[in-house]
């Protein structure tokens, strides 16, 4: 993440692609979600992807040698990942990475109680990336066993009840929503998980970028290699159509046709 000012402690700061190989990545999201890439600040192995010439998201060929699963990870704005770490441990995650220096700032590779991974980032972000606005991401959705418990553990490690000029957090529609302002930058989602019958259902944050058309971006998906992990349909307490998709290493992901997604 190159820098130029800091995002609300406890917010969403970045989105990011850990993948095994880059060049067939940037082939398939380029396909699926029309995006463009640029090379990072922090090497060959890193690109940042941008739509509209603007970034969205990163993508680094760190997978394999970091020794975990090609995913899409969301990063959270800290003051002192030190500190975070910390609370990380004590409340029964588990820090994989980190704190480990990357460029300007220091980044975090963690797990939560359930298993869900998640980063968090020490340093300067992108100027005007936010969830929700721009082309940034539509919408964060922690999909989860038990969303309270989940929300304690998220709410304690980036002191979001001590925050109340950042953000908000609230119960509605079934689920745990963390507002910044007007902006639903986050939702905690609990229950079906429980009992799921596939063992590749797990607990996971899941990213929903937005495209015009839904079944456009599905068949991309096939063409290229991927696999849809939910056909499209009606968004859960949301306004638009949506479907999670696979691409051909494994990395999840959300595409959505509702662009206030975040908003609602």
């Amino acid at each position: 993440m190159s820098a130029s000012d800091r995002a609300g402690p406890g917010m969403p700061c970045w989105v990011s692609l850990l993948t095994g190989d880059l060049a067939a990545a940037q082939r398939f999201y380029a396909a699926v979600l029309g995006w463009t890439f640029r090379l990072g600040s922090l090497g060959e192995d890193f690109s940042v992807a941008l739509a509209g010439g603007k970034p969205v998201a990163g993508v680094g060929e760190v997978a394999r040698r970091m020794g975990v699963a090609v995913s899409w990870t969301c990063y959270f704005a800290v003051d002192d990942a030190d500190l975070v770490a910390a609370r990380v441990r004590e409340r029964g995650g588990t820090v994989a990475v980190g704190p480990l220096a990357v460029g300007q700032g220091r980044a975090v590779l963690a797990a939560d109680p359930a298993g869900a991974v998640f980063g968090f980032w020490e340093g300067k972000v992108l100027r005007g990336w936010h969830i929700g606005s721009g082309v940034a991401p539509a919408w964060l959705e922690l999909r989860t066993r038990d969303a309270f418990a989940s929300a304690v553990f998220y709410g304690e490690i980036f002191d979001w009840d001590n925050r109340p000029d950042l953000c908000e957090v609230r119960y509605e529609d079934e689920a745990v929503m963390v507002r910044a302002g007007s902006r639903t930058v986050a939702c905690l989602r609990g229950g079906a998980i429980e009992a799921a019958p596939d063992p590749r259902v797990r607990p996971r944050w899941h990213v929903y970028f937005r495209v015009d058309d839904v079944e456009k971006a599905v068949e991309a998906a096939l063409a290229g290699g991927g696999s849809v992990a939910s056909e499209p349909g009606a968004g859960s307490g949301r306004i638009g159509r949506e479907a999670t998709l696979c691409d051909p290493e494994g990395g999840m992901f959300t595409v959505t046709e509702n662009g206030n997604s975040a908003d609602a």
